[in-house]
């Protein structure tokens, strides 16, 4: 675990009022944290870029079939399909080396985990994102929600043991402890 950086809280048109908390964006961790969530919380997450105009929220059925890095890139397979996103060292091969700047772009250089707070300052989701070098969002990883059911669907009452893949993140990857504060919201605020 990296000593957590300091959290802000931020105002992202589109997003809302985001409390962030960074995580520095080392190769091993990002390749630890990517990792688990694919291949032990492949069943819990929705994931995708999320643009201005354009949201992907994909939700597996099965878990990868493979897991790897090459030249900087971690590869996630689930088989018919699968995705690259640069979180490492990127050089390209001996005979097409990569310039230093596209490089640079195309790596990680911001990862933070997330959680959106309603206009009444209460918690309604919570995740973890990845930016490049250019500042474009690379990948959200939008964890268990407990407004939510599994096919997003919205609940009467919340289920806060949804919080536990958060919990168990902060913990981990921050030093941070279970905060009431993720357990304040009556519901989730969309748009």
């Amino acid at each position: 675990m990296t000593p957590a950086l300091e959290p802000r809280i931020v105002e992202e048109p589109g997003n809302g009022t985001l409390e962030i908390f960074p995580l520095e964006p080392k190769e091993e961790t990002l390749v630890a944290l990517m990792t688990e969530f694919f291949r032990d919380h492949w069943d819990k997450i929705h994931f995708g870029p999320l643009i201005q105009g354009s949201v992907f929220e994909i939700k597996v059925t099965e878990p990868p079939t493979k897991i790897g890095m090459l030249d900087g890139y971690l590869t996630v397979d689930f088989g018919v399909w699968h995705f690259h996103i640069c979180i490492g060292e990127h050089k390209g091969s001996k005979n097409k080396p990569v310039d230093p700047d596209l490089a640079h772009h195309r790596r990680t250089s911001r990862a933070e985990f997330y959680r959106r707070l309603n206009p009444d300052g209460t918690v309604g989701s919570w995740g973890f994102r990845m930016f490049n070098g250019k500042g474009e969002n690379q990948i959200y990883v939008f964890l268990p929600n407990p407004f939510l059911s599994d096919d997003m669907r919205f609940l009467k009452h919340p289920d806060w043991s949804r919080l536990a893949l958060w919990d168990d993140l902060r913990q981990r990857y921050l030093g941070l402890p279970p905060d009431p504060k993720d357990r304040s919201g009556k519901m989730m605020f969309h748009g």
